[in-house]
């Protein structure tokens, strides 16, 4: 006997990605490349994209060790003249097929700095890659997506966009500038097809943030106090969330962050 419940829902959603190509930012190495190689693995072909071009070809080799597809953009995505020439490569890729399209604005770095040390220097650096860089590469490809009629632009929010300490807030209000940029770019393109939403992770153990809590134990314990699942976040525990915005079980979320954080923001300090 069916339940109600079958009948009403006939087809489970997916988290397969066949059928797309997902133009991975910041793929080298981290959350970067843990999302590329995720999604490969769900049947994406993905671009990889970042300055490092040694180690992106690293990255493609691994996701062909197990039969995904993958190509090797290197490009520097603060500045503009690399950006704009994204989709013209993407396109080579494409090659005329019937691809829909996913990007993840992943490239960045983590700043900390009290702000009476910051200098223009830092403030450029910081706003140019994670702002200028996010809203230009959906610029750029979101055009692609609208002549698509679909896409998916996953963007990298931090949980510092909605919380302070001493020495964040220049990168709190970057990442805060993407979380908005989310909102306000689904505003103007869910009618248009694209969904653009953003992850918000907390410290997540990359090879470089390791080496930066190793230096500094009182400021990485203190950081822990925060997150009240008691453990930092690992590049795997952000794959479930990036599977699912990039594909189309997530069809119907627009102009979210999803905050992954163990429970940083949810309860405060």
């Amino acid at each position: 006997m069916r339940s109600e419940s079958a009948d009403a829902y006939p087809d489970l959603p997916t988290f397969r990605l066949d059928g797309r190509l997902a133009i991975v930012t910041g793929a080298s190495a981290g959350i970067g490349r843990a999302f590329a190689l995720a999604y490969s693995r769900a049947g994406a072909e993905v671009v990889l994209v970042s300055r490092s071009e040694g180690k992106l070809i690293e990255v493609r080799s691994e996701v062909e060790a197990f039969g995904g597809r993958a190509h090797v953009v290197c490009a520097d995505l603060s500045k503009i003249d690399d950006i704009r020439l994204l989709p013209e490569r993407v396109n080579e890729f494409i090659g005329g097929r019937n691809l829909s399209l996913v990007l993840v604005n992943n490239a960045g770095f983590g700043f900390t700095r009290a702000a009476l040390q910051v200098t223009e220097e830092d403030w450029d650096r910081v706003l140019d890659l994670h702002a200028k860089g996010t809203f230009f590469c959906s610029q750029s490809i979101g055009r692609m997506m609208i002549e698509r009629g679909y896409g998916k632009i996953i963007n990298l929010s931090s949980t510092w966009s909605a919380s302070t300490a001493v020495g964040k807030s220049v990168y709190g209000l970057a990442k805060a500038a993407v979380s908005y940029l989310t909102a306000a770019l689904s505003t103007e393109w869910a009618p248009l097809g694209v969904r653009v939403n953003a992850l918000a992770p907390t410290t997540t153990l990359s090879n470089n943030t390791k080496h930066t809590l190793d230096e500094n134990p009182a400021r990485a314990g203190a950081l822990l106090n925060r997150i009240k699942l008691g453990r930092f976040a690992e590049p795997a525990d952000l794959v479930g969330s990036a599977l699912f915005l990039a594909g189309p079980a997530s069809d119907f979320i627009t102009g979210h962050t999803l905050f992954v954080d163990g429970g940083w923001h949810a309860f405060g300090e």
